[in-house]
């Protein structure tokens, strides 16, 4: 048991060769990004509950028309919600990551994502070539 303990401390994987004051800067980095989407989510849900009891108020008299671009707008309201709560959950698995010592390194084939792309994305979860994988196999 106990080998497995250092064995874990000083496997290359682990932290990414980072010195702590590295990873508590992502962490900070990454909380703070957290925090701005949770509260940028909880806007968004404001105001869309704000206006959907404006519509429901406002609805008498409405034609086809009126339904069809209230529920158009509604479809783009929870399309702006799920989309902040994507990004949020990404940022929290980088965090997850970060915490067991696998932040920047890919998830598919194990090499390091360049700083450069965590530089940009820093819940990047796949290099570069990985990412286009993903992305061909889904289109």
């Amino acid at each position: 048991m106990l080998v497995e303990d250092t064995r874990a401390k000083v496997s290359p994987r682990r932290g990414g060769g980072r010195s702590q004051a590295d990873i508590d800067k992502i962490r900070e980095g990454l909380r703070t990004r957290y925090d701005e989407l949770d509260a940028e989510y909880a806007q968004a849900l404001a105001e869309t509950q704000l206006l959907s009891r404006e519509n429901i108020a406002d609805s008498a008299g409405d034609d086809d028309a009126d339904s069809g671009s209230k529920t158009s707008e509604r479809e783009c309201e929870l399309s702006v919600i799920r989309s902040i709560l994507d990004r949020r959950e990404q940022v929290d698995h980088a965090l997850t990551r970060l915490s067991e010592g696998a932040y920047g390194w890919c998830e598919g084939c194990a090499a390091p994502i360049p700083v450069e792309r965590l530089a940009v994305f820093p819940w990047a979860t796949a290099c570069v070539a990985c990412k286009r994988v993903r992305e061909r196999r889904a289109s």
